[in-house]
């Protein structure tokens, strides 16, 4: 019986890559009211910038229901494109509607947020053999939840007024629903970084992102390490 169920399991593929993200974050709220607009572009390269990996965009609309409570929803667009030893066809459009929460908490000197995330995603089913304007054939719907945990903690002699921090955090995806089969974890993601505030703009993050990856077909673990470059912006509009 556990030989049969063995020959049942996929043989599991390792591709290691490195890649560098660098990323715009924008929250920023509106006057005194408790609604804000939201905004990250990531331009997401293989190696240190020589071809694309992944081009992000994602709009959105913030309101605070305190100020330790967030939620927000919008929209996204992604481009991937073809990269590692095992790469798809071709580049993929997803088109994608999410929501969160946020929760944030001060303990001791650290502060901490939480995030809950829910994606619909309708990624696009292209077919290499066609003209590059005709490859997307339509598009497939999935379904992803998304935990994220962050961790910031003042660094130097000022304390808690130091202008540097140090930054960490991770984050699990599942997919859920139709479209899923066998492959209902979709990646991990674990940071370290040092951060820097920037007065009147928000703050400069430089770090190491692990990202470990499970290829839709359920065979290929990617184990991508990403140079992560970050300007998060939180500047209030309409003052």
């Amino acid at each position: 019986m556990g030989t049969a169920l063995q020959a049942q399991e996929p043989d599991r593929v390792s591709d290691p890559n490195f890649h560098a993200w660098y990323m715009y974050f924008g929250d920023h709220s509106i006057g005194e009211s408790p609604w804000g607009l939201h905004f990250d572009g990531q331009w997401r390269r293989q190696g240190v910038g020589q071809q694309w990996q992944q081009l992000l965009l994602r709009p959105g609309i913030n309101y605070d229901l305190n100020s330790h409570v967030q939620v927000s929803g919008g929209y996204a667009f992604i481009q991937s494109h073809p990269y590692g030893s095992f790469p798809a066809q071709t580049n993929t459009p997803e088109h994608r509607i999410w929501q969160q929460l946020i929760l944030r908490q001060k303990v001791g000197k650290a502060n901490l947020a939480h995030r809950f995330r829910l994606e619909q995603r309708h990624v696009g089913i292209t077919d290499a053999s066609l003209p590059e304007e005709d490859r997307v054939t339509g598009y497939s719907y999935r379904n992803r939840v998304r935990y994220f945990a962050k961790g910031t903690i003042p660094i130097g002699h000022k304390g808690p007024d130091s202008d540097y921090f140090l930054a960490a955090y991770n984050e699990i995806m599942f997919n859920f629903g139709r479209n899923t089969a066998r492959n209902i974890f979709d990646q991990n993601r674990a940071y370290i970084a040092i951060g820097r505030k920037l007065p009147g703009v928000g703050a400069l993050e430089i770090g190491y992102l692990q990202q470990t990856v499970q290829q839709g077909n359920g065979r290929v673990i990617e184990f991508n390490h990403t140079l992560q470059i970050g300007l998060f912006s939180t500047r209030r509009l309409g003052r």
